[in-house]
């Protein structure tokens, strides 16, 4: 017997799933499929907000820092609305914010609803491609379209920065949403040792030239120069050394600036130790793509900021430089005995 009770007068069907109707007469299925996208568009317009919020944090602090509270929500309601920066009042700034948060909330569904459909789930490198590619482009289309300068409105490391950090907390709240089991940020580490000893060595490298420029500052009798003049040219766009914020909140927005470069310094570092433990002959291609990691440093910062090399010194940058790669070749020749085998077996006359 299968669907049905039989009975001399009375067949009874065994009850059809997919015709189970709810309250309101729609099968359960299309009101759980129903529940779903609510849920998405919910958690995806919480995300976003959230988002929005974080990147005026950002900017928040910064104004702070700079001693302009609220400067840059005024200058971007003054380039939306049309009127000049120094007369847009409380009340614009506050449309300006609306709207700002509304533009978000609608990123944030968009992006959910993309990671459903394709089955990404929420992760820290996820978050920060969201931020450069979704908000900054976003960003960026939408003063293109009212025909304002997008170089000169905010310093682009500015707004790239806020977007990554904006983006990784949309993908943190979905990722608490969704009850994701696996592990976010930091804690996911232990599935990539790669990333985990990346950033390790990283940390060690931007430690070494960080003390390194600390020390020359005190010595020059100006403690802290070096990070506020770089923050103070990269962050707001400083053009003289009388430009430079030496405030806390500056320093600290290039330390992390300072530290993410490093990790990716880092990471690199890393993989070539891996090459060259497989790879023995690796050796001189890896010297090769330190020095030209270094030679970049020296070339951004000189293109972003030449006058700071002017006024730090290029000797300075060039030294502090080699004593990160030296700390971080040094962690990484004790912490993998493996590579020390391999050249304490390397031959004579070894080519890369």
């Amino acid at each position: 017997m299968r669907g049905g009770v039989d009975h001399p007068c009375l067949t009874v069907a065994a009850p059809n799933r997919s015709s189970q109707t709810g309250p309101d007469g729609n099968s359960l299925d299309e009101e759980r499929g129903t529940m779903r996208r609510s849920t998405t568009v919910v958690d995806g317009a919480i995300g976003g907000i959230l988002a929005g919020a974080v990147v005026a944090a950002w900017f928040f602090v910064l104004d702070v820092a700079t001693g302009q509270p609220f400067h840059t929500p005024r200058v971007l309601a003054a380039a939306l609305l049309g009127h000049e920066s120094s007369l847009a009042t409380a009340r614009f700034v506050t449309v300006y914010t609306l709207l700002h948060l509304g533009v978000f909330a609608v990123l944030g569904i968009v992006g959910a609803w993309l990671m459903k459909v394709t089955g990404q789930v929420p992760r820290v490198l996820t978050g920060a491609l969201f931020g450069v590619g979704a908000l900054s482009a976003t960003h960026y289309g939408g003063l293109l379209l009212l025909g304002v300068p997008v170089l000169t409105l905010l310093p682009p490391v500015q707004v790239l920065a806020a977007n990554v950090v904006g983006g990784i907390a949309m993908m943190l709240y979905l990722h608490w949403a969704t009850r994701e089991p696996l592990p976010f940020g930091p804690a996911m580490l232990k599935y990539h040792p790669l990333l985990a000893d990346g950033m390790i060595t990283g940390a060690i490298g931007a430690a070494a030239i960080a003390v390194w420029f600390l020390v020359l500052d005190i010595l020059s009798g100006r403690p802290f120069f070096t990070p506020a003049a770089l923050g103070s040219a990269l962050l707001l766009g400083a053009q003289t050394p009388t430009e430079v914020q030496l405030t806390a909140g500056i320093i600290g927005a290039y330390t992390l600036v300072h530290l993410g470069a490093f990790f990716a310094v880092g990471v690199a570092i890393e993989w070539g130790a891996r090459q060259l433990e497989r790879f023995p002959s690796f050796w001189l291609v890896t010297f090769l793509a330190v020095i030209v990691l270094d030679v970049l440093f020296v070339g951004i910062v000189g293109s972003l900021a030449l006058w700071v090399l002017g006024v730090v010194g290029l000797w300075a940058v060039i030294v502090g430089n080699l004593l990160a790669v030296t700390a971080m070749g040094y962690r990484v020749w004790l912490a993998r005995p493996e590579l020390r085998q391999r050249f304490a077996h390397l031959p004579e006359g070894t080519r890369a």
